[in-house]
């Protein structure tokens, strides 16, 4: 059996711009997409924190250390800029294989910097997961 875990998340990425005139994809800074793991042309799901809406689409390059993150095409609808996401992509894994995954999960400042998670920690825009009751 396959299972489908979360392989690479971008956490709190800031849209900086929606363009409805274009093909379609989210354009993501390079060095981000290398940090997460997310391969251009990937499926990720993003997810708008600011509005709650949930869509799926596929990441494209933008230019690296641009910091861009822009919702493109029919998805540009559903973001605005200043916009808070989360971009995140899964892949099929064996049983074993996923027992022993971890994924890469990146924090970034308000201009899509990676920080560290402490630092985010301090930004209080990661709180500590609830444990189990």
């Amino acid at each position: 059996m396959l299972r489908t875990v979360l392989n690479g998340k971008l956490h709190r990425v800031t849209t900086t711009a929606a363009e409805v005139d274009y093909i379609g994809s989210c354009a993501i800074d390079r060095t981000l997409l290398a940090a997460s793991g997310i391969l251009p042309h990937e499926q990720i799901h993003l997810w708008n924190v600011s509005n709650g809406a949930r869509l799926v689409t596929y990441a494209i390059e933008a230019p690296a250390g641009s910091g861009i993150i822009s919702v493109n095409g029919s998805a540009a609808h559903q973001a605005q800029v200043g916009d808070i996401l989360i971009l995140a992509a899964f892949a099929q894994m064996t049983e074993s294989e996923a027992g022993q995954h971890e994924p890469r999960v990146i924090f970034v400042d308000q201009h899509n910097r990676i920080i560290s998670e402490a630092e985010a920690k301090a930004l209080g825009v990661v709180t500590e997961a609830v444990p189990n009751a």
